[in-house]
């Protein structure tokens, strides 16, 4: 692969792994384009690496939050300590009462079955967590349909029409009044069912994500903001996974280079989708996805002709 190539991938991945356009359809579908040697699904995770680092570096003060504010942390860090008198804080984003009810709270009360279930439904590290198992499954289980049926044209053609079609009827018809703070255990966990098909290319991970998001109420912002943090486990867990395939291919400067350049663009990517959508909606992606769909079912059927 040269390096122009690892470049425009790099890129492509950065840009299109955080909006909802789906960056696997694109890492298919550009070196079919230009002619180019599939490079395969080793590859794709490796600029897979380069958009977690973006993740990671633009949101590291919310990680810091979320897992200074984890209940699960806490209660472990307190019985390791097994320190009745130090009193337990969160931080007032992610406090739904759990602070209050915490401080100087004696410890067989925290443990408590009811208060366990109460403060684990609104800790967002354990909701991100649990969350993110329904994709690690199917990542498990059709990892091979990955890297041969569906990596097909067609079905990347059927998925980019019908997933811009459900995005649209979320971003008009949702309440969009939720943000984080009211992100509850239930709703990571219908988010995370469905982040499970993004194992097919054309889904999208953050479209499906954010379209499921929106439908139960979160607004456009918080929506893509949890789909962010919440690529963060699945990206990390692809990618060590893949890793020594990875190698086995030979780890050289185009795949070091396609992987800065992933992160730089991947960083800019989440900047400027929080922004835009601050006062936009999902229109100017649902009409790409269709476009796209569209251009590539039609380059089929000539290619069939």
């Amino acid at each position: 692969m040269e390096i122009i190539q690892s470049i425009i991938l790099g890129i492509i991945q950065g840009i299109t792994e955080f909006l909802p356009i789906s960056s696997s359809g694109h890492l298919i579908l550009i070196p079919r384009i230009f002619g180019w040697e599939d490079q395969g699904l080793a590859f794709d995770v490796a600029l897979h690496w380069g958009t977690l680092i973006a993740v990671l570096i633009y949101f590291r003060k919310d990680w810091v939050e979320i897992i200074r504010n984890s209940y699960l942390l806490k209660l472990s860090l307190r019985g390791s300590r097994n320190d009745r008198s130090n009193p337990v804080t969160m931080h007032d984003e992610f406090n739904s009462g759990i602070a209050s009810s915490l401080c100087g709270a004696p410890r067989n009360d925290i443990l408590s079955f009811h208060n366990f279930k109460k403060y684990l439904k609104s800790d967002l590290l354990f909701i991100i967590i649990i969350a993110t198992i329904p994709g690690v499954i199917a990542g498990l289980l059709l990892n091979n349909y990955a890297e041969t049926v569906f990596r097909n044209p067609l079905i990347i053609s059927a998925t980019l029409f019908l997933g811009a079609i459900l995005l649209f009827y979320a971003d008009k018809v949702s309440i969009k009044k939720a943000d984080l703070t009211n992100l509850t255990l239930r709703m990571g966990i219908i988010v995370g069912l469905f982040q499970a098909l993004a194992i097919i290319p054309g889904v999208s991970r953050s479209g499906i994500t954010i379209t499921i998001a929106l439908l139960l109420g979160l607004k456009r912002t918080s929506a893509a903001k949890f789909s962010f943090l919440l690529s963060t486990p699945i990206i990390l867990g692809a990618g060590i996974k893949e890793f020594p395939s990875l190698l086995e291919s030979g780890l050289d400067v185009t795949i070091l280079v396609g992987v800065l350049i992933s992160a730089l663009s991947g960083y800019l990517a989440i900047k400027y989708m929080l922004r835009y959508l601050e006062n936009r909606n999902y229109d100017v992606f649902v009409g790409y996805r269709i476009l796209l769909a569209i251009t590539l079912f039609s380059h089929l059927s000539f290619s069939l002709t």
